[in-house]
């Protein structure tokens, strides 16, 4: 049993915790007579799991306790949907500075090499009802935006100000009444994206109608209407162009 127990590594941590039953198992070895004649084969040694001395054996592997599987986290979805069955990225042009891309008009450079320099759109006053078409020079109101958000775009903290929020309305020329005609606006994918802009009515959208930009552009379209808004104007400022600090 002595030349049988030192041929098995001991678990230190077992050995430590039995330390008297090993001791006393040693001092007691029940070796066979001397007198006995001896086996005629040498009989192999037993298992490790027939051994008398529990101490010497390999301590049981105790079952590892599974809990409950910890759910996957799911990558956080994408500003952009699939869209409707039906529904296509592309669609015709509704007006000559739009792409065919929902909610994108081409940049400065190309409108001006197209002779574009005037863009037009259609206004109703509230108070006589009248409608009509209102027109804007492009680099001129173009230029108006993009000083108003270099002067304050560090107050903006990412939030459409006052300004964009409640916009100042044109005055009408027929009633000659201020501030008092307002963006006909229809389906979503034909809103005059580049008229609002120039004349900084962008916020007379709905909440929707800003959601639906924001999602054909690939930018994160949850939160309140200044936050949105906020981010539409410097998306459409983007667009018309790509190399000015419009970044958020």
């Amino acid at each position: 049993m002595k030349t049988m127990n030192s041929n098995i590594q001991q678990d230190p941590s077992t050995a430590a915790h039995n330390a008297d039953f090993l001791n006393l198992s040693l001092s007691t070895p029940s070796s066979p007579s001397s007198t006995a004649p001896p086996p005629p084969f040498p009989h192999p040694p037993p298992p490790s799991s027939q051994l008398a001395d529990p101490a010497a054996a390999p301590p049981p592997q105790q079952d590892t306790v599974v809990g409950p599987s910890r759910k996957r986290r799911v990558a956080r979805r994408s500003s952009t949907q699939t869209l409707r069955p039906g529904k296509s990225e592309t669609i015709a042009p509704p007006y000559p500075w739009a792409t065919p891309q929902r909610a994108t008009i081409h940049n400065l450079q190309y409108l001006i090499g197209k002779g574009i320099t005037k863009i037009k759109g259609r206004v109703q006053c509230k108070r006589c009802d009248r409608q009509y078409d209102l027109e804007y020079d492009l680099q001129t109101k173009f230029a108006e935006v993009a000083m108003f958000i270099m002067k304050n775009r560090d107050e903006m903290r990412q939030r459409a100000p006052p300004a964009w929020m409640n916009p100042t309305l044109p005055d009408c020329k027929y009633c000659e009444q201020q501030n008092c005609v307002k963006p006909i606006l229809t389906k979503k994918k034909s809103i005059n994206w580049l008229f609002l802009l120039l004349g900084q009515m962008v916020g007379c959208c709905k909440l929707s109608e800003l959601k639906y930009f924001c999602k054909h552009t690939k930018n994160h379209r949850t939160g309140a209407k200044d936050r949105v808004l906020y981010l539409t104007y410097l998306e459409l400022c983007r667009q018309l162009n790509p190399e000015g600090p419009y970044d958020r």
